[in-house]
């Protein structure tokens, strides 16, 4: 029986990232969508801008019973549950159990159900629907565990380009009518100047089980008659060719690569899908239409791992390994992890004139309930019937390798479709494992210490340099090193934070390298002559599951002017923010329940958050001075 579990875990898991486009325009019923507006703009109120942007936290990464992984783990909450839990409001899960966020509501949301068969399962449960007289739906309705995921495997091997679809649930019409619905209720929940929506969904390739999904997003009411799904192609540079396609039609797209951690090695490989090397051509259409990349989720992080940074003392960090339906495959590392994607990069910049990894940082969760745990001290899993209960949770590998989640962090003027699609294109984003965490980097050559008492030093930031998500202004003559100012604030109801640090890649005659800098620490700390800075401590009791607050800053910034820098190399720089040490969620689950502590994840953690990267590019000038 112990077996089974394992099985029928690795297999749910795999729908957890596929994504088809059904649409369906027949009979619906068993979808609990209301009617909505058709143009929220219509009906919009000016809301005000600030020219020198707010930070907004959303979460572009939510999947609800929609999802036939969702539905398979017994999952029926809607996108409207979902939407409403972002607001703040309670909503029931798995369970009868009511949740609702504590804390401040999000500012932005994407519900991106799988598109593969969105919306079809929860038809099967109506007598009235013709989907629920087909021999196959007694299968995706039965008790048994191992039936359903019997039937669910069939979904998932269609999806992934094995096997027949089942035609009955992929007609153009159903398919039409489900996106329709999916548009329309994001479309009901927009409030702008306080809660931003967007349509979306995630396109679920997985050749192999390598994780290649992305969650696609759209900026506005122009959307396609039906997304392209990885039933349509299972090749990233095909999605990018339809959504290409999309921009000409008016329909403004982006996507948003995730867990690069389980690709096996493919997300950041340097061959494209056929073989080949990668080229200029390939580098201008993955930058335009993937702008961003997802670094933490519940499935981990997708930062850096200890092979890759075995200098880096916080690498060790999420780390979940197994490839997606998998649990006996460990993904590759090599060609997984963004920091390692972040120096091929500019490698390739170096020794070709391209960059194919020129890309921003968020977060989301990836939560299949519709809601979102946001508190460690709270959690209640994501996974429906999979993880509802501390003792489920405390006894699966899957589950106890699951992160808390993670929040998209923007800075924009306003918070409408337009500003926050905006903040997400020019990449001026940053991404936490969970907490509220506000991050923020600027790039220049004159900056001083003295910018950070001048009450516009924002507007001096942005004026004098280039902000997270941009390159650095030309070197001037006289500049020796760039500076870079660095801001972050703790959430308000989470941890104080422990450090800014600063990671540097940067590539020498194609050989690529990385140094990890304390840009600011909390307690009055400094780093010592060994380049390390000592702990900031931890006032955990593992056995209470608590901690104090008495260690650690509220809000910490700083001037870091570069102390290596050679004007003749390429370089990128990206920030990492440190709480301090914590309780696990895992920890508080033992706690609670009075379990045994855990002994297959750490009992404590540093939550964190990432912003997107500043580059640094030689002119030809610089190169020829070195």
């Amino acid at each position: 029986m112990k077996r089974l579990l394992i099985v029928i875990s690795a297999g749910l898991i795999v729908l957890s990232g596929l994504f088809v486009f059904v649409f369906l325009r027949g009979n619906t019923s068993g979808l609990t969508a209301k009617a909505s507006v058709s143009n929220p703009s219509a009906t919009r109120q000016k809301p005000s801008r600030n020219p020198l942007r707010n930070a907004y936290y959303g979460d572009l990464h939510v999947h609800t019973g929609w999802s036939p992984d969702a539905f398979t783990f017994s999952i029926q909450t809607t996108p409207d549950d979902a939407y409403r839990f972002a607001k703040g409001e309670a909503v029931t899960i798995f369970g009868n159990q009511q949740v609702k966020l504590t804390g401040a509501p999000y500012d932005f949301f994407a519900v991106t159900d799988h598109s593969e068969y969105m919306g079809v399962l929860p038809m099967l449960k109506d007598p009235n629907n013709p989907l629920s007289k087909l021999p196959e739906a007694q299968g995706f309705l039965d008790p048994d565990p191992k039936k359903r995921l019997s039937m669910f495997q069939r979904l998932v091997d269609t999806a992934a380009g094995r096997g027949k679809p089942i035609p009955e649930f992929i007609t153009p019409e159903l398919r039409r009518s489900v996106w329709q619905q999916i548009v329309e209720i994001a479309n009901r929940h927009y409030q702008p100047g306080k809660f931003t929506t967007f349509a979306g969904y995630e396109w679920t390739a997985m050749p192999n089980n390598a994780n290649l999904h992305r969650n696609v997003i759209f900026r506005g009411t122009n959307v396609p008659e039906m997304p392209f799904t990885s039933v349509d192609s299972t090749v990233p540079e095909a999605l990018w060719s339809w959504m290409e396609q999309q921009r000409k039609q008016g329909n403004e797209v982006l996507a948003i690569a995730h867990n690069a951690n389980v690709s096996d090695g493919r997300m950041y490989a340097l061959l494209d899908s056929d073989g080949k090397p990668l080229d200029a051509s390939y580098a201008a259409r993955r930058n335009s239409n993937e702008p961003l990349n997802e670094i933490s989720q519940i499935k981990g992080q997708s930062d850096t791992h200890p092979e890759l940074s075995p200098n880096d003392e916080f690498a060790n960090f999420e780390l979940y390994t197994d490839l997606i339906g998998r649990a006996d495959v460990t993904s590759k590392v090599s060609g997984s992890y963004i920091r390692e994607a972040y120096r091929n990069g500019i490698a390739l910049q170096e020794s070709g004139g391209f960059n194919p990894f020129k890309f921003g940082l968020i977060g989301s969760s990836d939560t299949h309930d519709a809601a979102v745990p946001r508190d460690s001290d709270k959690y209640f899993g994501h996974q429906g019937q999979r993880d509802n209960t501390p003792q489920k949770r405390l006894v699966s590998k899957k589950s106890m390798a699951q992160g808390l989640g993670g929040i998209a962090g923007v800075w924009a003027e306003e918070n409408t479709r337009e500003a926050i699609f905006d903040a997400l294109r020019r990449k001026e984003t940053f991404g936490t494992s969970g907490p509220r965490i506000q991050a923020r980097l600027f790039g220049g050559w004159s900056y001083s210490s003295a910018i950070l008492k001048n009450p516009n030093w924002v507007k001096v930031a942005y004026d004098g340099g280039a902000p997270m998500g941009s390159d650095l202004p030309a070197k001037p003559a006289k500049a020796k090193a760039p500076s870079f100012i660095v801001q972050a604030v703790k959430d308000p109801n989470g941890a104080n934070l422990d450090r800014i640090q600063i990671i540097k890649g940067w590539s020498k005659n194609g050989q690529t390298f990385e140094k990890i800098y304390d840009a600011a620490l909390s307690d009055g700390r400094k780093v010592g002559r060994d380049g390390k800075a000592p702990p900031v401590g931890n006032t955990v009791d593992v056995k209470t599951a608590t901690y104090q607050n008495t260690i650690g800053a509220a809000e910490l910034k700083a001037v870091w002017t570069e102390p290596d820098f050679d004007a003749s190399l390429h370089a990128v720089y990206y920030v990492r923010v440190l709480e301090i040490p914590t309780p696990r969620w895992s920890t508080y689950d033992a706690v609670r329940t009075g379990a045994p502590l855990p002994d297959k994840a750490p009992l404590t953690v540093q939550e964190r958050a990432w912003t997107s990267p500043v580059w640094y590019t030689p002119t030809r000038k610089n190169t020829d001075a070195k």
